[in-house]
């Protein structure tokens, strides 16, 4: 159904989003371009920052050329398969964003709490070990458990939101659904609550460590950690308000600008809060068209 019928609305909300969708794929581009192509910057926390930069283009991929193709389409029709490949994308791609997020703390824990054996914490094989867990990991407990347990969907089937959302898509279900919600907010306890309180206890840790060195490295320190602590708030802090709940606490229209900043907002502001906030980042870019001027 997306946001409205209305023509002039449509057109302005295709611009807004267009301009979201360009800015997230240009920003994360770059940031993947930038880690590439400089080697000082391949490290484990700038590896984890590349892997969370490709999931954010992957997440917004997902969701809004579709939405951008619906808002001037006025047969919006898509079919189950279609719907339930986007519904088990996004679930996926959201659930991975917040594992990385753990692993991006814990990696910020280990340099900050434990300097001297950060080589030996975080060497490159963990790295990929930690990736492959927050991929897979990912996908064992977002997708699977929705294959295992199908829903059956009543006829004529109207999303009223701008995506196959999976609370959306349960309000179609025909009989009780106190089974389907008891598993979302199960599955929404270990993929959002833990991995949000791990990360509230590493930066507990890493605040203490910080206060005890001295006023230069604890600037520097700070300056390290603010921009993941505001992509956490963000992100953790939406996605929970939607998803802890039964689906009957939140009306459609709630749920959709609530999807909207998950999914669309927050991809889109990572690259520039990660950005503006690294002073390696802003370095490159810049002797980067210093060398193109010349």
């Amino acid at each position: 159904m997306g946001f409205t019928k209305d023509i002039k609305m449509n057109i302005i909300l295709f611009i807004i989003f267009t301009a979201i969708y360009l800015t997230t794929i240009i920003g994360n581009g770059m940031i993947i371009c930038i880690v590439l192509i400089q080697k000082h910057l391949h490290t484990p926390m700038y590896y984890f920052l590349c892997n969370l930069a490709f999931l954010d283009f992957c997440y917004s991929s997902s969701t809004l050329p579709r939405l951008l193709v619906d808002l001037f389409s006025k047969n919006r029709k898509i079919s189950l398969q279609a719907c339930f490949t986007q519904m088990y994308v996004s679930l996926f791609l959201g659930e991975t964003e917040c594992v990385l997020l753990a692993v991006m703390a814990y990696d910020r824990y280990v340099a900050i709490c434990r300097p001297l054996h950060y080589p030996f914490l975080m060497h490159w094989m963990m790295c990929y070990k930690l990736t492959a867990f927050s991929w897979m990991g990912s996908f064992t407990m977002s997708v699977v458990p929705s294959i295992l347990r199908p829903t059956a969907l009543c006829y004529p089937n109207l999303v009223n939101h701008f995506m196959c959302e999976v609370i959306a898509m349960l309000k179609l279900a025909c009989g009780d659904i106190h089974g389907n919600e008891l598993l979302i907010f199960s599955f929404s306890f270990l993929s959002l609550l833990l991995p949000f309180l791990f990360i509230m206890v590493t930066y507990i840790c890493i605040i203490f460590s910080i206060l005890k060195i001295d006023s230069i490295g604890r600037s520097k320190g700070f300056s390290t950690c603010t921009s993941h602590i505001a992509v956490v708030v963000l992100f953790y802090g939406t996605a929970m308000f939607m998803y802890f709940g039964p689906s009957s606490q939140y009306s459609s229209d709630q749920g959709k600008y609530i999807s909207v900043f998950y999914v669309a907002i927050i991809p889109m502001v990572n690259p520039l809060i990660y950005s503006l906030k690294n002073k390696e980042i802003i370095t490159a870019v810049l002797s980067k068209k210093q060398s193109k001027k010349s």
